[in-house]
């Protein structure tokens, strides 16, 4: 039954440092524009049935409740927290905020599409726009030289001064794409999730229709993390981490305690 113990507790010891990991990543992020914190979700392993409820107890009666011993306790999953973050305006005109459900779309070097709402977005030389790592947008939007006075309409909608014009010219639309269950996606890292079976096909659409956000220019998504929040669950892990620490110890004294008695 001491070993069993022991076994329990190392499983816990196990899933409050995960939990301590993810905590951290969160932290760690709290300045990321566009990112969504991480929950990490346990589950109860296989009970051991010593006596099954219900069970005959004897020929006229039966257990009520039995007796079921659990074994610890294991990682589910990672899930994202989709909720939205703030929007700060940062008042550079290639900056974008989404205000609702959407990702935008870049086209990663495999030539598949990556998904983000990080909307801090550049320009190339050629005028092309891309994510800070170069990714170009899906659809590509390129600027001519000379172009001035650059909008972006919240239905995605981007125009702008063309030299030697006196009218504003489109120059194309942006899309948003939109998941049943977003918290399926991939994360690959820069900012950037990939389509899964979990998440389901994208679709995509014209920012405002069909469920979709509305895009704001001149301002960017901040991270969903609450500091105060992830501190809070932080001391709450590390009070679970040294309860299961104890447990070993006390589990380990009643062996001591067992092999010099006996």
């Amino acid at each position: 039954m001491s070993n069993s113990a022991l076994q329990v507790a190392r499983t816990g010891l196990d899933a409050q440092n995960t939990k301590m990991r993810v905590i951290a990543n969160n932290l760690a992020n709290v300045n990321t524009t566009g990112f969504k914190r991480d929950r990490a979700d346990f589950a109860t392993l296989a009970y051991q049935n010593v006596v099954t409820p219900g069970a005959p107890s004897d020929a006229q009666n039966r257990f009520a409740s039995g007796l079921q011993l659990g074994t610890g306790v294991k990682l589910s999953g990672i899930g994202k927290i989709t909720t939205q973050g703030t929007l700060q305006n940062s008042d550079n005109a290639l900056d974008m905020a989404i205000e609702g459900s959407g990702m935008f779309q870049v086209e990663m070097p495999d030539g598949t599409t990556g998904y983000t709402r990080a909307g801090n977005f550049k320009l190339t030389a050629e005028g092309n726009l891309v994510t800070s790592d170069g990714l170009p947008l899906i659809p590509a939007i390129q600027v001519p030289q000379g172009a001035t006075s650059l909008t972006i309409g919240n239905n995605g909608t981007v125009s702008a001064t063309l030299a030697g014009q006196s009218e504003v010219s489109e120059l194309g639309q942006i899309e948003l794409a939109n998941f049943t269950n977003s918290a399926g996606l991939l994360s690959v890292g820069n900012n950037i999730l990939t389509e899964t079976a979990a998440s389901g096909a994208p679709q995509v659409g014209q920012a405002g229709a069909d469920g979709l956000g509305t895009i704001r220019q001149g301002a960017l998504e901040q991270s969903n993390v609450n500091i105060v929040e992830e501190l809070v669950n932080m001391i709450e892990t590390q009070r679970a981490y040294e309860v299961n620490s104890k447990m070993i110890s006390a589990t380990d004294d009643m062996l001591q305690f067992v092999n010099q008695q006996i």
